[in-house]
């Protein structure tokens, strides 16, 4: 079934205990992790939206209780000299993940066929092509053992213009907003065409959009969590490793300590 964005624009608020909610669910981020450590596995989760929409939080709260030094967040920006000089997808490849590791993509590849293909900065047979390109990258990340998780932060102008507001109000907040953000905002009819046409070409078997509902933060980190959890949960085994026994033994002369039956 088609993606229709005005289907996520309800903004209803999170209805239970958003705190402790939040907290099973980083309890479950942190199996999770360990699992990946445990057995070798590798993710990327990759947010797209629009200005505003809440992607930074959502991160905030995926990475909480996430060990560092296997994680890396990627905020992705336009391509600097080295990387126009290359396919546009080569700077993502540099930043998949290795064993053990989860890659988070604030932005994505799919520049290309969103602010690329709105702006300019692509031609049409390249914005074009670039659908075929991205489903072929992305089979062949799963296809390599490599779990994928692609989300969209969706939310209404009026709530785009609240949140701008909020940011030019509040002097801690200015840094986040700038020229840009307006640029794009004029253009929206444009990136709604623009988008549209993604969801049609790149929402794949091997590689699905989960659409969310930005318009309530609280409600939008809640949902973007639990599909994170679930979705990898399902495929990367959720086992703990065995006690070494030569850990046991040295931890038994150490403090006497004996495993729990």
């Amino acid at each position: 079934m088609t993606i229709q964005l005005s289907d996520y624009e309800t903004g209803a608020k999170y209805d239970g205990d958003y705190a402790k909610h939040i907290a099973a669910l980083e309890d479950r981020l942190e199996r999770l992790q360990a699992a990946h450590i445990t057995h070798g596995q590798r993710s990327v989760i990759m947010l797209e939206g629009w200005d505003a929409a809440g992607k930074g939080g959502i991160i905030q709260r995926l990475t909480a209780s996430l060990d560092p030094r296997y994680f890396e967040v990627w905020p992705i920006a336009a391509p600097n000299d080295e990387e126009k000089s290359r396919h546009f997808l080569w700077r993502f490849w540099k930043r998949l993940p290795g064993n053990r590791e989860i890659s988070i993509f604030d932005r994505s590849w799919y520049g290309r066929v969103l602010v690329e293909r709105v702006e300019g900065y692509a031609t049409e047979a390249e914005w074009r092509k670039g659908y075929d390109e991205i489903n072929e990258f992305e089979a062949q990340l799963t296809g390599s053992r490599t779990h994928l998780v692609k989300l969209f932060v969706h939310i209404t102008q009026k709530e785009q213009d609240e949140r701008f507001a909020d940011r030019l109000n509040d002097p801690w907040k200015r840094w986040k907003t700038g020229t840009d953000d307006y640029r794009n905002r004029s253009k929206r009819k444009d990136y709604l065409a623009a988008m549209e046409e993604m969801f049609q070409q790149t929402d794949t078997r091997w590689a699905p959009w989960k659409v969310l509902d930005g318009n309530n933060k609280k409600a939008a980190r809640i949902a973007a969590l639990k599909h994170i959890v679930e979705a990898l949960e399902a495929v990367v085994p959720m086992t703990p490793p065995d006690l070494d026994p030569a850990v046991v033994k040295l931890a038994h002369k150490a403090f006497g300590f004996s495993p729990k039956d």
